[in-house]
């Protein structure tokens, strides 16, 4: 089982909801949200901080140190739950878009897909923070939208 390097203390919970709320808020501001959209966005940070299947402590554990150095390991934690959030939310509305009604929605086409989306989001989030190791610009828009 993969730890992460820094425990889920109350200041690296407030850390990761901070930079995931500042990093949305660049996209959209989260106090806009409808009610239910806030309560689904709570629900998924709290599952993706949860990490029962530690798919983000063996993706953080596998970083290379130099990419590792970049960011706190909570910032980048934040970083990719707003990642999360950005994909699902596209998707949902697309899928709001191509329906007329609920009954039009085939639910077994969208079965697991917030499971393939925040794997996605895991995927690009670790892929950027890489990538920042040589392109300043991208660490500096990644450290502004993360600063909020």
């Amino acid at each position: 089982m993969a730890e992460l390097d820094t425990p889920l203390t109350p200041a690296y919970l407030k850390q990761v909801e901070t930079v995931s709320l500042n990093v949305c808020n660049s996209v959209m501001p989260m106090t806009q949200l409808p009610e239910n959209l806030f309560e689904a966005y709570a629900n998924l940070c709290n599952e993706l901080i949860e990490d029962k299947e530690n798919k983000f402590s063996t993706t953080w554990n596998n970083l290379p140190s130099s990419a590792k150095k970049l960011l706190p390991q909570a910032d980048f934690h934040g970083f990719y739950i707003a990642n999360a959030w950005f994909q699902l939310s596209r998707v949902a509305q697309d899928i709001a878009d191509m329906a007329d009604s609920d009954d039009a929605i085939n639910e077994k086409e969208y079965d697991g897909i917030f499971t393939r989306l925040s794997d996605s989001a895991l995927k690009e989030s670790s892929r950027k923070l890489k990538k920042a190791r040589t392109d300043r610009a991208m660490l500096n828009s990644i450290k502004q939208v993360i600063a909020g």
